[in-house]
């Protein structure tokens, strides 16, 4: 994994998510993904980004903000697939009040999917 997106993961980990309790965090597909008590909420990825998970709930709050889903790219015979995550403005990763907000949010809307399931 690179140097970075590793070092990216620290910063987040300590400096933007280490208030919060129950954050913890997996490697995945070359990046990571983020969980609050076993409910992922959001996912950094290989490019060293952060994106939380959006639904009809939340999803004005980051066209607000000027945010884009992510995309993923990986398939070989697929066109790109966006993705129920949304990067994070800056401004909010820099609020420890707004950041705990959108956390709260993303965090459930993660446990209302699994609860369809």
């Amino acid at each position: 994994m690179d140097a970075g997106i590793e070092e990216f993961h620290e910063y987040v980990m300590q400096d933007v998510l280490g208030h919060l309790e129950g954050i913890t965090s997996k490697k995945m597909f070359g990046g990571f993904g983020m969980y609050q008590d076993g409910h992922i909420f959001a996912i950094i990825t290989g490019a060293g980004e952060l994106y939380f998970k959006v639904d009809e709930t939340n999803q004005a709050d980051y066209e607000a903000r000027g945010s884009e889903p992510f995309v993923y790219t990986g398939h070989k015979n697929r066109k790109p697939t966006p993705m129920p995550y949304w990067i994070i403005p800056e401004e909010i990763m820099e609020d420890r009040e707004a950041i705990t907000e959108w956390v709260k949010k993303s965090v459930a809307i993660s446990r209302k999917g699994k609860k369809k399931k």
